[in-house]
């Protein structure tokens, strides 16, 4: 299956400052489009670091308070505190993507990094857009019948080298359900696994025909007879 990918999802428009950008300009371009955090890149476009609310912030607690409470907010940034331009306030490195990425290695860089959002860049390493989780979750917005579509072909077709009528195939607000009589090279649990790897899938249940779903079970005696 071909997830989405991460330049099909990004956003383009993206507000960007340069190392010398002053504390009070930066604040203003977070309210003015309403963003909670701004690139900082070189004369080249590349990305260099982040400037977070969090990072403006360290003005109001300031130095001497930053010292006192940093054992419950993490090691103390008093140089932050101090800082005036974008070059002082940023947090490094700046955390990328590239555009070929797919909606999973950006999610599981997200989730191992604990961010919200990665910078997306082209093969020169220059800022191209910006991915942040709720553009991911963009995925469960495919409807019913796009991802019917796809697990038919790409599943049960190409995948799995079955008929298209093998399986059948209903979902309902992207929850898939699989009904019909699977041949012995294909077991219940694959295909259900390769269905959950679509986009857009919330979740899975197979239910053989004429009966509730699959329960694996020991043999029994008359399972042999006829």
């Amino acid at each position: 299956m071909s997830h989405q990918k991460v330049r099909d999802l990004m956003s383009d428009a993206v507000v960007r400052v340069q190392g010398g950008t002053p504390f009070k300009e930066i604040a203003h371009l977070l309210q003015e489009y309403d963003i909670t955090a701004v690139p900082v890149v070189d004369d080249q476009d590349r990305p260099l670091g982040v400037v977070s609310e969090a990072d403006l912030l360290y003005k109001i607690r300031g130095v001497r308070e930053d010292h006192a409470d940093h054992g419950s907010g993490g090691p103390p940034q008093p140089d932050k505190a101090l800082a005036t331009d974008a070059a002082g306030l940023m947090t490094t490195p700046a955390l990328c993507a590239r555009e070929d990425w797919s909606v999973v290695d950006a999610a599981r860089v997200m989730a191992q990094h604990g961010v919200k959002r990665l910078l997306v860049v082209d093969d020169g390493g220059r800022l191209i857009g910006v991915v942040s989780r709720s553009d991911l979750l963009r995925v469960f917005l495919r409807t019913d019948q796009a991802i019917r579509t796809e697990i038919v072909e790409e599943v049960v077709v190409k995948a799995l080298g079955e008929a298209p009528s093998a399986v059948q195939v209903d979902v309902t607000h992207g929850h898939v359900v699989l009904s019909g009589h699977l041949s012995s090279r294909v077991s219940a649990p694959a295909l259900e696994e390769l269905c959950r790897d679509v986009d857009g899938v919330v979740a899975v249940e197979y239910r053989p025909l004429g009966g509730a779903a699959e329960q694996p079970r020991a043999m029994r005696p008359w399972d042999f007879e006829g």
